[in-house]
């Protein structure tokens, strides 16, 4: 038996248990102050577990390991806002997923309150003494990914708490140190290691150099903390307790902001150039967001996301603008082609991947070519929406062949909007990681979508008083320029911010203004991918943000086609190369989370999905 809530304008099947439970929670309506409860902590998965989806009524919140989940859900159950409760997440997700994000890195949020979309930005910045050589060996060419990575050199100033300060002295209903307790309780009492947890440690390679990093993480034997062993962090207590009282500055001043320079730059083998004077003079900054406009299933919306230096809203407005310019909106999931008998369900066709991969391809070179921090890099004729003005992307989307048996181009090259040069040469690939994502719809009108990073797994494998440091760093080219000296948009430059991949995305009705939809990815360069996925599962398929989700992942990043492995038939991937792709199937560990606002019978509903690929969950009243 099912109900059939939709989603302004789409029809979802839900579950009737699911709808009928969702309605009893939603009865308890008081709102007592925050009194932190730690639950019962389960084990997560670091496989693929088929995952409900959720229906909540009043608020929900969406985020990679249920104890994070559960802070943001009691922080709104008393009364807090969409940013209180990001805050709470934000550092329980420091203590237990501390391989993606923290209090070391940065982030990136964008905040509706029902009538304005702000961007605040806090992502990461190059230090001072830092200059385009950074990432260069003696011999002067660039360093191998990993040996940049890990140490000092890679790390950033870190963002994250000082923009979350700054949004909260905005859109805060709770007292700020409040939103520590949960991270604060769990530190000091402890909890229990995932298996996520427990499987990445088994496979990392370079965590164990850092002596403090060694003591937390492994055992005597030198093997990693079993699933369930109860874990506690009486240091991370004690700074995020400092933090609770005096703000952004107990971290970025003082003590700790010593310790963290010390570890940089006393590195062993790899220092860094991170100063105390960098530390203390970083600046949160809100920025405009990029908004445009998409038409799909005859309706109108409007899609917001970070502007540069991110590189996800534009690059995901491309991919989805020049396909509105194909025949893809025809062409439907299929049913029945899954790559494996134990995960049944719709894919897309081969002749929608041929569309979806040429218009990545096209993105993507656009993306190497022109995305930098734009308090370094103009903007291409001065405003970075010449790259998703709709004339343009109608003349790039004429070189994807749409006929039946049209080619792959394989490697596409970057446009021209309008009339506009550039002086800089395309940055060449580079690998891309980690990362986490956070969507919470409140009580009180407000939305966020909120991805969070340290970078690359575990980060700079640097541990400073209980949490690791980024290496986002490596976000920038190391190689500076091409061979004909030409520069690099996103080269390092001091004070810099690195070119992000970070998506955090809200969608909204365009006609009334009322939001559609909280989503984003972790995933390197492939948040992209995930992201716009999402959206358009969503939007164009009239899925529930849990059935887009589960939906299998592909890529392009201007070179191979990328499929999840053991996700799509073999007639799939052999029609793709039959019009001249090749084809790479790899694991795609996306962690989307996602909320939806929806009705069943009538009824107001939010709409929660969260990726069977991670641990998290949804939750709410």
């Amino acid at each position: 038996m099912t109900t059939t809530p939709s989603l302004k304008p789409f029809a979802f099947p839900l579950a009737a248990g699911a709808l009928a439970a969702t309605l009893l929670l939603a009865a308890c309506s008081s709102t007592p102050p925050l009194a932190y409860n730690v639950p019962q902590q389960p084990e997560g998965a670091s496989g693929y577990t088929e995952k409900p989806g959720w229906a909540t009524r009043k608020f929900a919140v969406a985020a990679a390991n249920p104890l994070a989940t559960d802070a943001g859900y009691q922080v709104l159950k008393a009364g807090g806002s969409a940013i209180d409760a990001a805050i709470a997440v934000q550092m329980v997700l420091t203590l237990v997923e501390p391989q993606s994000s923290g209090i070391g890195g940065g982030a990136f949020l964008l905040h509706s309150d029902g009538k304005a979309v702000e961007a605040f930005d806090g992502r990461e910045t190059a230090p001072t003494a830092a200059d385009e050589k950074l990432f260069l060996g003696a011999d002067g060419k660039p360093l191998a990914f990993i040996d940049g990575v890990v140490g000092g050199r890679s790390v950033g100033v870190p963002g994250t708490v000082r923009m979350l300060e700054m949004a909260h002295k905005q859109h805060g209903k709770l007292p700020w140190a409040q939103l520590f307790t949960p991270a604060i309780t769990l530190a000091e009492s402890g909890f229990r290691v995932s298996a996520r947890l427990n499987t990445l440690l088994k496979t990392e390679q370079h965590l164990k150099k850092d002596p403090v990093a060694l003591a937390y993480f492994y055992q005597a034997n030198g093997e990693p903390l079993a699933t369930g062993t109860l874990l506690r962090n009486p240091p991370l207590a004690d700074v995020l307790k400092k933090i609770a009282a005096t703000g952004s500055k107990a971290l970025l001043e003082g003590e700790v902001a010593q310790a963290i320079v010390a570890k940089v730059q006393g590195h062993p083998t790899n220092p860094g150039k991170l100063s105390l004077a960098d530390m203390a003079s970083y600046q949160a900054k809100k920025r405009a967001p990029l908004c445009h406009d998409y038409r799909a299933q005859s309706r109108d919306y409007r899609i917001c996301g970070m502007p540069p230096p991110s590189s996800g809203a534009i690059a995901i407005g491309q991919i989805l603008g020049m396909l509105g310019n194909t025949n893809a909106a025809s062409l439907p999931l299929v049913t029945g082609n899954s790559g494996s008998p134990g995960m049944p369900g719709p894919t897309p066709s081969a002749d929608w991947l041929h569309l979806y991969t040429e218009a990545s391809r096209l993105a993507f070179a656009d993306r190497a070519q022109y995305l930098g921090d734009p308090d370094f890099v103009q903007a291409p004729g001065g405003n970075w929406m010449s790259l998703l003005a709709p004339t343009y992307l109608a003349e790039r989307s004429k070189l994807i062949a749409q006929q039946p048996g049209g080619q792959s181009m394989k490697t596409g090259k970057p446009g021209v909007p309008g009339a506009v040069s550039t002086a800089y040469a395309p940055m060449p690939d580079q690998p891309e990681y980690g990362t986490s994502h956070i969507s919470i719809i409140d009580g009180f009108g407000n939305a966020v979508a909120m991805t969070t990073t340290i970078e690359d797994q575990f980060g700079s494998r640097q541990m400073v008083r209980g949490f690791l440091l980024n290496n986002e760093l490596t976000d920038f080219s190391f190689a500076p320029a091409d061979v004909e000296g030409k520069p690099v948009a996103n080269r390092v430059q001091p004070g810099k911010r690195p070119r992000s991949s970070m998506a955090p995305t809200l969608v909204f009705d365009k006609a009334s203004g009322e939001l559609v939809m909280s989503g984003g990815s972790p995933g390197g360069a492939l948040i992209i991918h995930y992201t716009a996925k999402t959206l358009y599962g969503v939007l164009n398929w009239g899925l529930m943000p849990q059935q887009a989700i589960n939906l299998p992942n592909f890529a392009s990043l201007n070179g191979p086609t990328i499929l999840e492995e053991n996700r799509f038939a073999p007639a799939t991937v052999e029609a793709l190369k039959a019009r001249g792709h090749e084809v790479r199937e790899t694991a795609m560990t996306s962690g989307l989370q996602a909320i939806a606002r929806g009705q069943a019978h009538g009824t107001p509903l939010l709409l929660g999905g969260a990726d069977p690929r991670r641990e998290g969950v949804v939750m709410g009243d």
